[in-house]
């Protein structure tokens, strides 16, 4: 049985930082590509970041320079570093993994529960 928990999300004011974690079970987690992807009320479940099993890269532009995702093959785990949060970063934040070579764009695997992440003073 695979699962994937979350846990780090929280209320946070603009500027700060917050540091999600995802422990994975079930898979053979170091040939998966992992992602996080995240979701505001009324909008699509778009990608934030993606971490391939050979350790590239892929970030949203909204991202790119304020968050970091790394995994740790020994723990099973990735981890998304989110620095300089803005209000429009709040939204539930979702792990997945998926199948090397599987293109980001598409919706696909296995996903968390989810955690909330809100950005307000």
């Amino acid at each position: 049985q695979v699962q994937l928990v979350e846990s780090g999300g929280g209320l946070v004011q603009p500027g700060g930082f917050l540091r999600l974690s995802c422990a994975t079970s079930g898979i053979i987690f170091s040939t998966y590509d992992m992602g996080w992807y995240r979701q505001a009320p009324g909008k699509q479940r778009e990608l934030v970041a993606g971490i391939g099993s050979g350790d590239g890269t892929n970030y949203a532009d909204s991202v790119k320079g304020r968050f970091t995702i790394s995994r740790d093959n020994g723990k099973n785990t990735v981890y998304l570093q989110m620095n300089s949060l803005k209000p429009e970063d709040t939204a539930v934040y979702y792990c997945n993994a998926r199948r090397h070579g599987i293109r980001w764009s598409i919706l696909y695997g296995y996903w968390g529960q989810g955690t909330q992440v809100t950005v307000s003073s």
